[in-house]
């Protein structure tokens, strides 16, 4: 299981000063860590619950993978819930892409931290509205081949031309860039 420290750590040394919501998460996301007993329960939406994601990059290098998300009905990277068998939060953010897409990924023991996201998700029937604390890793494809899985309508790579045809979120713009002016995309 992921310690709280561990992450505190990782988030604490975590500086994305010319992004003001990615720091302002920051703060949320070490308030979190500090005050509740369970910030990584699935079940606890007072105040939310840590959530890793994937920042996929294409084999080329140009292009990013994304999910139709079923539930939300949007375009947004993969990634999901920490689980019990996790030892690390990027293990979660790989897990999550690889479920979620198939996609096969290099093998990297220290994925880049590219941003910090704390975001809302709609209430649904056992769940009330409630805050995903998003730890956003970095990760690159050595295979264009992907699969959609039960939690997504469609899987689809994404060049930056084409982000407002995928309508996508702002944070997600910000995490990209900030991986590309760091030279971490092939």
């Amino acid at each position: 299981m992921i310690e709280a420290s561990a992450l505190a750590a990782l988030v604490s040394a975590a500086h994305f000063d010319s992004d003001g919501e990615a720091m302002k998460s920051r703060e949320l996301i070490l308030m979190l860590l500090r005050e509740s007993p369970h910030p990584f329960s699935r079940g606890q939406f007072t105040p939310g619950h840590i959530t890793a994601t994937g920042l996929v990059s294409s084999p080329d290098g140009g292009r990013l993978l994304l999910v139709h998300h079923r539930r939300l009905d949007r375009w947004l990277l993969p990634g999901g819930h920490v689980e019990h068998g996790d030892a690390a939060i990027r293990d979660t953010a790989r897990r999550e892409v690889v479920e979620e897409t198939g996609a096969v990924l290099a093998e990297d023991a220290a994925p880049l931290l590219v941003s910090l996201d704390v975001h809302g998700i709609p209430e649904r029937r056992s769940e009330p509205y409630h805050l995903h604390h998003d730890i956003v890793f970095q990760f690159h494809a050595l295979a264009e081949l992907l699969q959609v899985s039960a939690e997504s309508r469609a899987v689809a790579w994404c060049s930056p031309e084409e982000f407002d045809r995928y309508d996508l979120p702002f944070n997600v713009r910000r995490a990209w860039a900030r991986a590309a002016a760091r030279s971490t995309l092939v």
